[in-house]
This record gives C-alpha cells, structure tokens and sequence, in this order.
C-alpha cells in the first residue's frame, strides 16, 4: 500500500469512518461521499462511490476495512481527495469494536482553524455540543430535491431499483449548534444514518413522532454517551466545515449510535 501524500495514484486500505447522505449530480447520478482514515494515519475522502452500482460484496459500511485503486481528481486539490476506482473495491475486513477508540484517540481535534491552516479538510472534532435543531426546509427546496430524485428514479428504475435513494425528498434539516477551541459554530449533519433513522422513526411513529425521537436521540441521548463529530471542509468553501458523520466512541459500553 502506498502511503504517500504526493502520490498521483495508488492503492489504498482504509478504515471507512464516514458514509454522507447520498446526493444527486449531473455528472456521477446518485453517489456518496465516503472517508476514513489508513493505517498509516492518513485521512482519506474517496469518491464519486455510487452503492447502486456496487455488488452486494462491496457495499461497504462504517468501520469496515477497504482496499481500493485510486487517482488524484483533476477538480479536488484537497490533500486528502481521493478519486476511486469501484471495480477495485474490495472489503477486507472490519475493525474490532474494542479497537476503535485507541485507534482515533490521536486524530481528535478541538479546533477546527488551526486543521484548516495545516491544509487539512477532514477531522476528528471532539465538541462541545450546545442544541440539535430540526429545521424544516421551504416548500422550493424540497421541490427542488424532488424532481432531481423523479428524474433520476424515471432513468434508473427500467434497469435495477437503486436502494441508497430514498423517493421522497426529506422536508428537514438536521443542525448542531457546537463549541469548539475556535468558538461557536452551527453546522449541518449530513451523516447517512442521521436521515436514515429519521425515515425509519417516521414510518414507524409519524412525522411528529420522528421528530420527537430524533430531538430525544441526537439532542440528548448520543451527546451524553460522548459524540464525535468527523468533518470535511466545503469543495467551493474551504473555510466552510461541514459535519460528515457522527460517532461514538466509548467502544466497550456503546460502541455504535444505536
């Protein structure tokens, strides 16, 4: 495995820590953006991962371990970006339960701007989280959403269903108002199982009722077990931090958000 930050192409293993909410481009259809870190201690944002087309043996979750090809991308000069060759995607195994947290303990950060002047855009951030908000977005911008993910369902449905997009576009944003070294800071989660769940709580008690349980779970429950924030800067802002994926890590009593 080649651990060079220089390198314009390689083979990688890495430990995936995060899975964002899938998204739909023009130019890759629905993909995710996914990252970890390698054994070397490198962060690591592979993309464009498209799960719809990836086989059942490679359809790879938080903590499993991949090895993969990869290229520098022509249009993402962060140091850690990592264009992926999904042919040569392969889960190589899954990291122990006890094992995570000494793992990530030296990749936790308190200040996101001094990150950012060492020329990094992915971190561990340990914060000191102050409120979960639930903001519900505007009538526009979830029409908007959904007739990008019509249009993409009406292309793809005649082939295979795709099972990481949902068919409704979600009405809600999911934010954490935070503090950290830098100060205070709001920031919107786009973690995949963060919209997961609420999707799951809202079939099965209602939008109402989903709301409740995410206020409970994520305002609550998950910053009182100790919640690590894994976040990646904006591709057009680089100054701009976005909460890529909530962790947990007190491996030996609560080793996963539920």
């Amino acid at each position: 495995m080649q651990n060079s930050t220089d390198a314009k192409s390689g083979t990688a293993e890495t430990i995936v820590l995060i899975k964002a909410a899938p998204v739909i481009g023009q130019k890759h259809g629905e993909t995710v953006c996914c990252a970890g870190i390698d054994i070397y201690g490198h962060w690591h944002r592979m993309y464009p991962v498209s799960f719809r087309l990836l086989e059942d043996a490679k359809r790879f979750g938080r903590w499993d371990i991949v090895t993969y090809n990869w290229r520098r991308p022509t249009d993402d000069d962060r140091v850690e970006s990592r264009h992926v060759d999904s042919q040569t995607l392969e889960i190589s195994g899954c990291m122990k339960k006890t094992e995570r947290a000494n793992f990530l303990d030296n990749h936790i950060v308190t200040s996101l701007k001094a990150e950012n002047e060492a020329g990094r855009s992915l971190a561990l951030l340990r914060p000191t989280i102050k409120e979960f908000v639930i903001v519900a977005k505007s009538r526009s911008e979830v029409a908007t959403e959904q007739r990008k993910i019509d249009n993409y369902h009406a292309q793809t449905d005649m082939f295979a269903p795709p099972p990481g997009v949902p068919r409704v576009a979600c009405p809600y944003e999911f934010k954490y108002k935070y503090r950290t070294d830098d100060g205070d800071r709001t920031g919107t989660c786009q973690d995949w199982e963060t919209e997961a769940t609420f999707y799951k709580w809202r079939n099965e008690y209602g939008e109402q009722g989903a709301i409740t349980h995410m206020q409970e779970a994520y305002g609550h429950t998950l910053p009182e077990r100790g919640l690590y924030f894994a976040m990646g800067t904006h591709s057009l802002h680089r100054d701009t931090w976005l909460i890529n994926g909530l962790l947990q890590l007190r491996a030996t009593k609560q080793p996963s958000l539920f």
